[in-house]
């Protein structure tokens, strides 16, 4: 019970105080926009430190990374199951959310009007619009939180060319990773914020649209957590036996309890690793694989993330209103969390950041993207570790062949039976030796009978020959 808590008090804290706010909204209506206030002091923190942790997040990454003495193979495979699973996870996510309004708002412009949505009205050229997206003419304008894509391409350039650095590049690389600790700092000293920040700027939001919005948080959390169950159950069963029939879907489910029960005790994908890797290693993955899936898997394989990131998606177009088309939803869910290692922060803002930017919605809306990572945590969590113990096994399907599962029991067994044969050969030798010893000892004896006998005959014939004599 300690541990739970301790895991978890932070987000308990956060429940309990959007729980607070909700009552207050309720009770309160209108009069709650005093409150506002105290909740724009939290988002205007967010959104000032949101660009550099950006930068030194990216490019620290990335400049830290070191070349992989992997098999190109290995690698080549992890990443393609990554995109399968996650385009999997994706659609699901898309198909359940579709035909649901996550929240019932009746009055969309007047949300629209708070947030200061902009609608485009000028048709902008795809290659033109494309180029505004991922580069800025300025340096300075990298400092915007309008140009997140950009400062992510540029963090990305960054990190690369301290690798390419070496040893030139270690001083710079340092200084980096050591603002980076120190922005990581500043975050913490930030959340501790987050529960009057987000408790009065919910009490404001309910007090504002009315419970509908609230009712539509407690409707996304129970839609989310019933297509994790069920997602968890119908498809790590599927890529079990996509892995190894019968046998791999008995393996997986005898194994997979402890990284289960770790990654919703912990809320941590990073903690479950390992204990993910050794119950991948008892599943029959070979250690090269399940050494370098898990790790890997933890920065760029999140399905339970990616179903996250298309409600939070559904629920801003329910919010706000409009048509987006599928492919965008798609798009933008993958690209949120395939190109971001990941800082959990609420959820994962930098990915929050992304959705908003690419969705054009206004960044003023972060805190609600905060509150639906909040509630879905523990079950994205619990998807994202499993996720990469099944995607280890279709992993080493592809790369050891279809009978993985069946040929290292046989070695086993091999290596059993040559033990054994070599046991019995040398009881056998054992035996030899000691039958040529005792045959040694009988032959001796005899030999020494023969002698004895030899001796004593010869002893007669003397005694004979003399008595002969005598006479």
């Amino acid at each position: 019970m300690k541990k739970f808590l301790k895991n978890y008090r932070g987000t308990l804290i956060l429940l309990f105080s959007v729980i607070l706010g909700a009552i207050i909204g309720i009770i309160f209506k209108e009069k709650c926009e005093v409150l506002k206030p105290f909740g724009d002091i939290f988002l205007n923190l967010l959104l000032v430190s949101i660009v550099p942790l950006i930068f030194l997040t990216i490019s620290t990454s990335i400049g830290k990374m070191e070349n992989p003495k992997r098999i190109g193979k290995i690698l080549g495979t992890i990443i393609g199951v990554f995109i399968f699973t996650s385009l999997v996870a994706c659609i699901v996510g898309f198909l359940v959310t579709k035909p649901i309004n996550l929240v019932n708002v009746s009055d969309t412009e007047k949300i629209k009007s708070i947030f200061e949505v902009v609608e485009e009205t000028e048709k902008v050229n795809i290659m033109e619009s494309t180029v505004n997206l991922l580069t800025v003419n300025d340096f300075s304008k990298l400092l915007s939180k309008g140009n997140i894509i950009a400062l992510l391409v540029f963090s990305i350039i960054v990190g690369i060319a301290i690798n390419m650095s070496k040893e030139k590049g270690e001083k710079f690389k340092e200084v980096l990773i050591s603002a980076n600790e120190v922005m990581q700092n500043i975050i913490k000293i930030i959340m501790y914020y987050a529960p009057i920040g987000l408790g009065c700027y919910f009490a404001y939001l309910i007090g504002t649209f009315g419970a509908s919005i609230g009712a539509g948080f407690l409707k996304t959390f129970i839609i989310y957590t019933v297509v994790c169950v069920l997602f968890y159950f119908i498809f790590y069963t599927l890529y079990a036996f996509i892995a190894g029939g019968k046998k791999g879907v008995v393996v997986f489910w005898k194994n997979v309890l402890a990284p289960t029960v770790t990654s919703i005790a912990t809320c941590s994908s990073a903690a479950s690793i390992p204990v993910n890797t050794k119950a991948a290693k008892a599943m029959g993955v070979p250690d090269d694989i399940a050494e370098t899936t898990i790790p890997m898997g933890t920065s760029f394989h999140k399905d339970g993330s990616i179903i996250g990131s298309v409600f939070k998606i559904m629920f801003l177009v329910c919010l706000f209103g409009g048509n987006v088309s599928t492919i965008k939803i798609l798009g933008v869910s993958l690209l949120a969390n395939l190109l971001i290692t990941g800082v959990p922060i609420g959820g994962g803002t930098i990915s929050e950041m992304m959705i908003l930017s690419l969705m054009g919605y206004p960044f003023e809306a972060l805190p609600i993207l905060t509150m639906i990572a909040t509630i879905i945590d523990p079950p994205a969590t619990c998807l994202n570790v499993v996720g990469d113990t099944a995607s280890s096994m279709m992993v080493s399907r592809i790369v050891e062949g279809k009978n993985w599962l069946g040929e290292r029991p046989k070695k086993v067994k091999e290596k059993r039976n040559k033990k054994e044969v070599k046991k019995l050969v040398k009881k056998e030798d054992s035996k030899k030796v000691v039958k040529k010893d005792n045959h040694k000892k009988i032959t001796k004896k005899q030999t020494g009978k023969t002698t004895n006998t030899n001796k004593t005959s010869k002893a007669k014939k003397k005694t004979t020959t003399k008595s002969k004599k005598n006479k």
